[in-house]
């Protein structure tokens, strides 16, 4: 018994000193204090103890507190984005701590040093679009061309529909798919009609387009760069048709271990269109197009990529027109091949070749009975290598060439030919760095070649980027850009013609607050070396400049599902350019263009209407009316696999006055263009995915 009582003694002594341990183990306490950056509350901050669950959310006033039974050495962790993690050891007596946040210095690999740029579809973008938001633009009639021409800096120039940007010809804004120059980004149309792209908005992941200040990778362009990325390769097999009055589609995707292969053809007819809706036009064949495009994407290890696009299309015509008969027809064929990838040491590198051909036949140019053949071939080879030398300097090197072909053979009265080829070899160099926590910096240098006046240029630019807070974005951009006359200016000039050559000057302020992004932007060009005719020749005489500001605001929440969009530009420009007998305002410049495009979204509709306002513009000595238009569009997400877009251009059936030939008003052919379109994803485990391309 005695043995039993000391053995039962020595166990509930264990049991109280467990539990008297228990008991210590399981004090609660509570950990409590705020977190700022030095000046002001964070909000949202996650505070917690390393390795446990224990924590909480920061609140408005940047508070927080919570309870924990790991007091002894715990590490009290606190995380937000745009900061420095930053932890601390607490101690058993803890008091109310004050955290401080350091605000994350980014590495060079995650800065995009950017001039005047709107990005869609990338990470960084200022705002975000893809293909189901190019579509239900009011005034885009599903065009990426269209699209654009919402943006501020660019001028609406109804007759043919091309991007004219910030005082600057149509020739000036340049094209690139994947890095690689299109030689002819548009399709051809009837005289005085607009021109759309040649590209479908589903090619892409993302579009940059640059309004000016770009970088010295991107040459022959005086105005503006639209570099454009296709989608990368499919996980899954597609298939799928489009219909409308105008055109079919059909096409589809194979995904395969290590990529995928596209096809798509189409067919435009617009004679039931023409029935259906009567122009000003006398057509002895309507506007008809085919086209066939294919792709091939893999990734030969797991980090490069190959892509591979191939398109051609053939374009026909014939009506009457200025008292001739008009016959055109039109092929285009453009190849683009690019590989990409990382090797050891971060080291980042780029090739990629890129070929157009383009033949245009016309019979009935100029006037009735002549013969115009013009042929136009490019070569276009590029690459480049990048690395970051430190976590604040990264730097970039490369070369391309391009290589053209161009010849002319115009059959009347007087027969005129033309024949050249031109070599144009380029250096570039950019070196991106961090000057400050809150400064970037891009200092570039491209040199370039032209063979026809054996003359090297120098192209200095720089850029920088000041961001003072998460809201605020200050950019000064400032360059010179210099590029080659088209051929047919280079036809009838009086001298070998040296590059035209452009001054950009740029200041920018960008602000974000909630749902709302305001952008303002100031400009200044400087032209010289411009093609001027004179005495039946061209000569590069000409000159001029462009100034004005640009004003951007994109809102999300006056209402509920709508999305506003607003730009403002104003533009004074002035040239000594072409046949111009003195210095004045370009033909296609208007000095004030406003747009307002509202898009409302609810469940499957959406609903787009943009209004559009320019100016009068200088033309034969007088101005032209202002320019008004009210587009709109609907769009109807039937299922996950059908898609139905229509849309009416002008819905007031104004008469727009673009400028007078002769004496005569330049007016489009119809004051209106109604379209409506069904896209239907026969194979697809994607919902809304257009699933012929």
């Amino acid at each position: 018994m005695k043995r039993s009582i000391i053995t039962l003694m020595l166990l509930l002594t264990g049991c109280v000193a467990i539990l008297a341990r228990q008991n210590a183990a399981d004090t609660v306490v509570t950990v409590s204090g705020t977190v700022t950056d030095g000046h002001e509350p964070i909000a949202g901050a996650n505070v917690f103890i390393k390795g446990t669950i224990d924590g909480c959310l920061t609140d408005s006033l940047g508070r927080f507190t919570f309870t924990t039974s790991k007091t002894d050495s715990a590490v009290l962790m606190v995380t937000s984005m745009g900061y420095d993690d930053c932890q601390r050891v607490l101690s058993k007596d803890e008091k109310p701590v004050t955290i401080r946040l350091h605000e994350h210095t980014a590495t060079i690999n995650e800065v995009v040093v950017t001039g005047s740029t709107f990005s869609f579809g990338q990470a960084n973008g200022i705002k975000q679009m893809d293909a189901l938001d190019v579509v239900p633009n009011g005034g885009s009639c599903g065009d990426i061309v269209g699209a654009l021409q919402s943006l501020p800096g660019t001028q609406k120039v109804g007759e043919d529909g091309k991007l004219y940007v910030r005082g600057g010809d149509s020739e000036e804004c340049q094209t690139y798919i994947n890095g690689m120059h299109v030689l002819r980004p548009y399709t051809t149309t009837e005289p005085n009609s607009p021109s759309r792209g040649r590209f479908s908005p589903f090619l892409f992941k993302g579009i940059n387009f640059s309004l000016g200040g770009y970088d010295a990778e991107y040459g022959q362009a005086l105005s503006s760069v639209l570099p454009m990325e296709t989608t990368d390769a499919a996980t899954s097999d597609k298939f799928g048709v489009s219909a409308s009055l105008i055109d079919w589609n059909i096409g589809g995707t194979k995904a395969t271990k290590t990529g995928s292969w596209s096809m798509n053809a189409a067919y435009m007819d617009m004679s039931m269109y023409n029935r259906l809706f009567p122009d000003n036009w006398t057509w002895h064949k309507p506007y008809r197009q085919l086209s066939g495009e294919t792709q091939w994407k893999m990734e030969p290890t797991t980090s490069s990529m190959w892509k591979t696009y191939l398109g051609f299309d053939r374009t026909t015509l014939n009506l009457d027109t200025d008292g001739r008969t008009l016959g055109l027809g039109e092929s285009n064929l453009y190849l683009n091949s690019v590989v990409k990838g990382t090797a050891s040491g971060g080291l980042s590198w780029f090739a990629g070749m890129a070929g157009s051909m383009v033949w245009e036949d016309i019979d009935g140019a100029i006037s009735a009975g002549d013969r115009y053949r013009h042929r136009l071939g490019e070569v276009h080879v590029k690459t480049k290598a990048s690395k970051s030398l430190s976590s604040a300097v990264k730097a970039t090197l490369g070369g391309e060439t391009f290589l053209r072909h161009a010849g002319i053979d115009y059959r009347s009265a007087a027969d005129d030919h033309y024949s050249a080829n031109i070599h144009l070899p380029a250096l570039f160099v950019e070196a991106q760095g961090r000057l400050s926590r809150h400064l970037f910096a891009e200092a570039s240098l491209r040199s370039e070649y032209t063979s026809a006046v054996h003359r090297w240029s120098l192209l200095p630019r720089l850029l920088l980027n000041y961001r003072p807070t998460s809201n605020w974005l200050l950019t000064l951009s400032a360059g010179k850009y210099t590029q080659e006359a088209t051929d047919t200016i280079q036809a009838r000039s009086r001298e070998t013609l040296r590059p035209s050559s452009a001054s950009h000057y740029i200041a920018g302020a960008q602000y974000h607050f909630g749902k709302t992004h305001l952008r303002l932007e100031a400009y200044y060009k400087r032209y010289s070396h411009l093609p001027l005719l004179r005495q039946g020749g061209y000569t590069t005489d000409g000159h001029g400049m462009s100034q004005g500001f640009d004003l951007y605001v994109d809102n999300n929440s006056l209402i509920p599902y709508l999305t506003t969009t607003l730009s403002y530009s104003y533009n004074d420009s002035r040239r000594l350019y072409l046949d111009d007998p003195v210095e004045t305002m370009p033909k296609y410049a208007s000095r004030h263009n406003l747009r307002l495009a509202l898009r409302y979204s609810l469940n499957i509709w959406s609903f787009g209407l943009t209004e559009s306002y320019a100016s009068g513009r200088k033309s034969e000595g007088r101005t032209t009316p202002y320019y008004n238009s009210l587009d709109a569009s609907i769009t109807c997400l039937a299922s996950k696999r059908i898609i139905v877009y229509t849309s009416l251009s002008n819905l007031l059936g104004r008469k727009n006055i673009y400028g007078y030939r002769n004496g005569q008003p330049i007016t489009n052919g119809s004051r209106r263009f109604f379209y409506i379109g069904i896209f239907v994803s026969l194979k697809s485990n994607k919902a809304y995915d257009i699933s012929n391309f």
